[in-house]
């Protein structure tokens, strides 16, 4: 009889501690626990990336990314905004321990173009999701860094999006120079190439307007400091841009053509074919002057002037119908269609360097061959 007892009394105990018997508000709480965690998790691991996010999500984005992918991603502030606001890259590479090339890429210089950052969002998530199973990817995440820019008018960008009536805002946000009631500088007209010479105004109230002088915005001294330390390492410098569907080579200036244009010319033609085949959309490619107006100051000029060998502007969709309101619903196809165009320039330069270099080591390996009178049929690659 005790041991019956005792067999019931431990029965009732497992049953009041496994929560049986509780009733439907502990069920509730479990169920609701559990849902909680879902949506943490579906909510975490969708990010939108066709859809237009506020500067909040995309700086949680940052920092997620640094948490999914801590071996390869992480966050680098390297200046403020005139507003106090740290300006913040994601650097992106397989850790070799050496000293490595690099690409740049910035998105959002003028506030009003949207689609800009939805593009670097979705190529940071591209390449993130292609290195563990695209040998070339790897390849190239081995060799060399991606800084990637998501928004670099991170002022201007936040006060876009504060009502209808700032939407189509494009500047930063600092104030005019004394005697101007008008705030912003054109940040894509405040670099010191060619600065203030054409294509820009004086005028402190026009959209266009440069600055008092050349680098005079936290934004433009940023990205000047950042890039002109170790400009030798950089390979190539992506600014993302709309509209207009072009892809802007050096320089902006009509007097001054880059020493490379004939391979700028050919490798953005080539990029541009790659974007056609993938929506059938068309980009023309030329210097600013020859397909859009001559301007100075820009980042992309800037940038060559450095001696960085491949600068180029992608102005994305469209031609005018929407302009800088691109609906969300075309996020995916300019996205897609870029990417194509982006990883076509970023693959050429990586080869011309990485594989120059090792046709170069053979070559050198080859001659020292035969000046010892080592002489084979063997091919060397």
């Amino acid at each position: 009889m005790n041991q019956g007892h005792s067999s019931r009394g431990g029965l009732a105990f497992k049953k009041q501690h496994m929560g049986v018997g509780r009733g439907p508000q502990f069920l509730m709480c479990v169920i609701l626990s559990i849902y909680i965690v879902y949506l943490f998790v579906f909510n975490r691991v969708e990010y939108d990336y066709y859809k237009y996010h506020p500067m909040a999500e995309i700086t949680n984005w940052m920092a997620q990314l640094t948490k999914d992918h801590p071996d390869i991603v992480t966050v680098v502030s390297y200046g403020q905004t005139y507003e106090k606001r740290p300006i913040s890259l994601l650097k992106i590479g397989l850790n070799t321990g050496e000293k490595k090339k690099a690409i740049w890429m910035d998105c959002g210089i003028h506030a009003r173009e949207w689609i800009a950052p939805a593009f670097c969002q979705y190529f940071v998530n591209q390449i993130l999701q292609t290195y563990k199973t695209d040998p070339k990817m790897e390849e190239m995440m081995k060799n060399m860094d991606f800084y990637v820019t998501p928004v670099l008018n991170m002022d201007g960008y936040i006060y876009s999006w504060q009502d209808n009536s700032t939407r189509l805002w494009r500047k930063n946000r600092s104030p005019g120079p004394s005697g101007c009631n008008c705030s912003g500088t054109d940040l894509n007209r405040n670099f010191n190439a060619n600065w203030g010479t054409v294509g820009v105004s004086f005028d402190c109230c026009s959209n266009t307007f440069c600055g008092s002088k050349a680098v005079s915005e936290p934004e433009a001294q940023a990205v000047t400091d950042f890039v002109g330390r170790q400009k030798d390492e950089f390979l190539c410098f992506l600014t993302i841009h709309s509209y207009s569907q072009l892809i802007l080579l050096p320089y902006g200036h009509p007097n001054f053509t880059a020493s490379n244009y004939d391979e700028l010319m050919k490798v953005g033609l080539a990029a541009a074919e790659e974007i056609r085949k993938v929506h059938g959309t068309s980009y023309t490619v030329g210097t600013s002057p020859d397909v859009l107006y001559p301007n100075s100051g820009s980042s992309r000029d800037w940038a060559r002037l450095q001696g960085i060998p491949f600068s180029y502007t992608f102005e994305l969709r469209d031609n005018g119908t929407f302009g800088f309101e691109l609906p969300e619903d075309q996020i995916q196809p300019t996205c897609e269609e870029a990417y194509r165009g982006a990883l076509y320039i970023i693959s050429y330069v990586h080869d011309k360097t990485f594989n120059g270099a090792a046709a170069a080591a053979a070559a050198t390996l080859w001659t020292l061959l035969l000046a010892v009178g080592v002489t084979t049929s063997t091919t060397l690659v």
